[in-house]
């Protein structure tokens, strides 16, 4: 009874394999594929194609193997402030300029002149470039937090968040504030990370509390 829709998990199986092709990122590329196999496997059972079964079960043992891997390996994460004249960030923003007005529209290198700047290096290599406008209240008004598409895995949003959070709170800082988050898949990480919105002088804002 369960055979007519056997195509769709073959559909969603091939989907999800095309998409593990087009991402850059090894995370999202093993639980895209990971899904794959499943699909394939759910496929195969309608389908009785044990060719296919075999294939999947040894293909979805490799990509929970290297998950595996992956959420066990360490990485060597730093923080390190830097005051707006240091060549390395200024090369850093130009090298990422186009994506970086994508996430942030309004950014222009002047704005680090005298605020509160960070990079963060994993393993050693720059994986977020780091800007806010310190209040007298507590407050970081975010102007610049911008990660490498091949970062984006979420662990360097804990490493600022959470690993860091004794230091931020050593530099007076009790929230994190954005005005405004023009980028739809920025606003995503921000929720994931724990910022809430919150209304501060007539407007909503988003706001994580240290």
């Amino acid at each position: 009874m369960l055979t007519p829709i056997a195509p769709y998990f073959g559909y969603l199986a091939s989907l999800f394999l095309i998409l593990a092709l087009v991402i850059n990122n090894d995370l999202k590329f093993r639980w895209f594929n990971t899904m794959g196999n499943i699909a394939f496997i759910v496929y195969a059972v309608l389908l009785v194609a044990l060719p296919v079964l075999l294939t999947n079960l040894i293909l979805l043992g490799i990509n929970i193997f290297y998950l595996v891997k992956i959420y066990r390996r360490k990485e060597n994460f730093d923080m390190m402030e830097f005051t707006g004249d240091e060549k390395l960030p200024q090369k850093f923003i130009a090298f990422y300029h186009e994506d970086i007005a994508a996430y942030f529209p309004h950014f222009a290198t002047d704005q680090l002149q005298g605020q509160f700047n960070f990079i963060v290096t994993r393993d050693l290599v720059i994986a977020n470039i780091f800007s806010a406008v310190l209040t007298k209240d507590g407050d970081a008004c975010v102007q610049l937090n911008y990660t490498p598409k091949k970062f984006r895995d979420f662990k360097v949003g804990s490493y600022i968040f959470e690993k860091e959070r004794e230091y931020l709170l050593s530099r007076g800082i009790r929230r994190i504030v954005y005005h405004t988050v023009p980028h739809k898949g920025h606003l995503q990480f921000l929720k994931v990370m724990g910022f809430k919105t919150e209304t501060i002088c007539n407007t909503a804002c988003l706001v994580k509390y240290l």
